[in-house]
């Protein structure tokens, strides 16, 4: 067994992929050699982090305990704080101050406890309530539940602009900005997508005839698809490759390959998937960049097999291939950006769920009328 570096940091989901490795069989001793951690606190963390069952059956962390307990202690200074002062406040406020206080904290906290700690009954609460409440305000906090189930199915993917859409579809009448002010009130904000910065590379590339030249409009699908490759990295297998093929008309991912190596093999096996699954005519254009796996010999033949025509960006200009681009960086902003994957395995399960669960049948996209591309697809075929 090697030295264990004690020196080194541990974030909390390196931690919880050990401990979930020793609870799937894993020694702690195996553990200890393959990540370079020493046994006592490999077991210090499976004691932090390992769930115990509870009398009704759910799990929780002793690290979960310690911190309901200091939150107890902190809930229960602060109610005996309250209690002292509130009692000479509520005298001096009037009882319809008190009443707009309980509507505001209403659904943050229990109504009975509030109406206790303010001194007010609670029969006195809701005969007010029902007299001041608004329609409007009735209204934006049914808006707000419906707000909220969207933005959490979305797996707060989603920013104000798509919510409203969906509400419009669903009947409602309510504009942007209403959607952002109610988001807001209650906290919800979208996952924010980092520019993309273009790297320059002093690489000599031999230039190739860009077809597309950055003309994405189409008339109908597999008459354009664009290719590129973007990297996902894993803890165990280090960096993985993601191959992807998109169809330019409907957005969707027609075709992707995820591989531990980044080959021709991988691009080939990306254009094969989306070629299994689509009805091709001749004269399909394909773009990509001028990577050595879309102008190998191979890759090449096999386009000229099946009729498709190649185009490739020009050296550093990524905006010829925009649409691939644009979906690798959605990819890394609402999914990878966020998990740290254990192996090649977890991460090609994650991505198969994005891509398949996600991204092709239920995200709605703005270049495409709201719609998701497999609605696009769909009816394009019955046209």
């Amino acid at each position: 067994m090697g030295n264990k570096n004690t020196g080194k940091k541990y974030n909390e989901d390196f931690k919880k992929m050990v401990v979930d490795l020793y609870n799937s069989g894993n020694s702690a001793k195996d553990l200890s050699s393959e990540y370079g951690v020493s046994e006592v606190t490999i077991y210090t963390w499976i004691k932090k982090f390992s769930p115990m069952e509870t009398e009704d059956g759910t799990s929780i962390t002793s690290d979960e305990i310690a911190k309901m307990k200091k939150e107890m202690l902190r809930l229960q200074e602060e109610n005996e704080n309250l209690k002292k002062g509130s009692g000479q406040i509520c005298e001096k406020v009037k009882t319809t101050e008190l009443i707009k206080v309980l509507v505001d904290l209403q659904d943050q906290h229990d109504t009975q406890t509030l109406c206790g700690v303010l001194g007010i009954a609670k029969s006195t609460f809701y005969q007010s309530f029902k007299k001041t409440e608004s329609n409007r305000e009735r209204e934006n906090k049914q808006l707000t539940k419906r707000i909220k189930e969207i933005y959490r199915e979305s797996k707060m993917r989603y920013g104000a602009p798509k919510i409203h859409n969906l509400l419009e579809k669903e009947g409602y009448n309510v504009s942007v900005k209403r959607v952002q002010r109610l988001m807001k009130a209650a906290g919800l904000f979208s996952i924010v997508k980092k520019k993309f910065r273009p790297q320059s590379s002093k690489t000599k590339v031999m230039e190739r005839e860009n077809l597309l030249d950055q003309d994405f409009t189409t008339s109908t699908i597999n008459e354009k698809w664009g290719a590129d490759i973007t990297y996902i990295n894993t803890l165990r297998d280090g960096w993985c490759y993601l191959a992807s093929v998109m169809d330019l008309h409907s957005k969707k991912i027609v075709g992707y390959s995820f591989g531990r190596k980044m080959t021709t093999d991988l691009v080939i096996s990306a254009l094969n998937n989306a070629l299994d699954t689509q009805h091709t005519r001749e004269g399909l254009i394909l773009h990509s960049d001028l990577g050595s796996q879309y102008t190998s010999e191979d890759f090449q033949k096999l386009c000229e097999t099946r009729k498709i025509k190649q185009s490739f960006s020009k050296k550093g200009c990524p905006y010829d291939n925009a649409c691939l681009e644009s979906f690798h960086a959605i990819l890394k902003k609402e999914e990878v950006n966020h998990v740290t994957y254990l192996d090649y395995k977890t991460a090609n399960l994650a991505i198969f769920q994005f891509i398949e669960g996600w991204y092709n049948r239920k995200r709605i996209h703005s270049g495409v009328d709201y719609k998701t591309p497999q609605d696009i697809e769909d009816q394009t075929k019955t046209a």
